[in-house]
């Protein structure tokens, strides 16, 4: 059984401090916006019986623009509400490709991807109202199989090639800052199997597991529990399937045909929890748009009309991976148990 499974059937109440350290975020270079960058529109509200303002939830991703299309709306949602929200980005994205067919040939990506998707990521920061800081790693790329399947090995010394210890402990000493309730990451596939997903998924198990304990990573800073751990499930079939067939009724294409029909009899993941975000579309997708290098505005991403997507599928969807407060069945809200 692994540890994180463990943790599932040991639940307890954890160390309720408030600290908060104001000099977040120190780990790498920071190119962040303040959690309160300015929104416009009506909002959901977040019951609550402790202040918004006590909450913090930390959100581990692989590459720049990942914060922005896996759970982006959920972000936007808590940071309004006055929640605490930093995105931690594991590598700088240098190996990526441009993905937008109108900017392959611009000459200024190609001269400096790396410096492109810094300012990509500082402006979806901002988009979403959260904070953001660069843990400092290299993208490990993701270079194609050869004919018979097997792929080349990693570069050396990018983030995928490391021992785990070494590349936790940057995010030991950000929990331990930052000292968040709540962490979301990628399940232990990736979400898919780029290396970079995978070894973010095991940084941040072990970050989640090792930040409270004194005994572990005693360089750092002083230890803090984190209280629960997600997966963010995005691209869950039930979700796709809906989408589809609620595009295909209104007589259009169906941007997911291909996926549903390479999907297989793989398993559909687990889904805990369901957090309302239909009114941080716009948030969300202004900021999957400032990754430009990334995101074609007009592909897929937007292919489903946001009314449709607004009646169909209202949530953004996550998997409970651990936790060290009691929980519902089901939720509707990443700090359930926590306020």
């Amino acid at each position: 059984m692994s540890s994180v499974a463990r943790l599932r059937d040991r639940v307890r109440v954890p160390d309720r401090r408030e600290a908060v350290c104001s000099r977040l975020p120190r780990v790498g270079e920071n190119r962040g916006m303040p959690t309160t960058a300015p929104v416009d529109g009506s909002r959901a509200t977040m019951p609550s019986t402790r202040s918004a303002r006590s909450l913090r939830l930390l959100a581990v991703h692989a590459h720049p623009d990942d914060e922005s299309s896996k759970g982006a709306a959920s972000l936007a949602r808590y940071a309004h509400a006055g929640a605490g929200v930093l995105v931690a980005t594991c590598t700088g994205g240098e190996r990526g490709s441009i993905l937008n067919p109108r900017l392959v040939d611009d000459p200024e990506l190609n001269a400096d991807l790396a410096a492109a998707r810094r300012r990509e990521m500082a402006a979806a920061a901002a988009a979403l109202g959260v904070r953001h800081v660069w843990l400092g790693f290299v993208d490990s790329g993701y270079p194609e199989p050869d004919l018979d399947g097997a792929r080349p090995p990693l570069p050396e010394r990018c983030f995928a090639s490391l021992p785990l210890e070494q590349a936790a402990a940057p995010l030991v000493e950000l929990v331990r800052q930052f000292r968040p309730q709540v962490v979301v990451t990628y399940d232990e596939n990736g979400g898919y199997p780029h290396p970079d997903h995978v070894m973010t998924h095991r940084v941040a198990v072990e970050a989640f597991e090792a930040a409270g304990d004194p005994r572990r990573y005693p360089g750092a800073s002083a230890p803090w529990t984190p209280s629960k751990l997600y997966y963010v499930q995005t691209f869950s079939r039930p979700r796709i399937q809906a989408l589809h067939e609620a595009i295909v009724s209104t007589g259009r294409p169906s941007p997911y045909a291909d996926r549903l029909a390479a999907w297989g009899d793989r398993p559909d993941r687990r889904v805990t929890t369901r957090v309302p975000v239909a009114d941080f579309f716009d948030q969300r997708d202004a900021a999957l748009r400032a990754h430009a290098s990334q995101v074609d505005p007009d592909g897929g991403w937007f292919a489903v009309p946001r009314d449709i997507e607004r009646r169909v599928w209202p949530t953004e969807d996550y998997e409970l991976a651990a936790s060290r407060v009691p929980v519902a069945v089901e939720e509707d809200d990443l700090f359930a148990g926590v306020r």
